[in-house]
């Protein structure tokens, strides 16, 4: 997937997650997907980790 496209997609993925009200998600579905944010946010913290160690020419 080309880099402009991938993040378009995540952008819009946030947007979803922003306007949704959270006071209105059942408790344990509240929790899965606090449980699949972090697990999400953890594999982009290891993408940007990733491309911080890079070394350019």
């Amino acid at each position: 997937m080309e880099w402009g496209r991938a993040m378009r997609e995540l952008s819009s993925a946030i947007d979803h997650l922003a306007i949704e009200d959270v006071s209105e998600i059942p408790r344990i579905q509240l929790t899965e997907q606090l449980i699949e944010l972090h697990w999400q946010m953890a594999r982009l913290q290891a993408q940007i980790a990733r491309r911080t160690g890079v070394r350019l020419p």
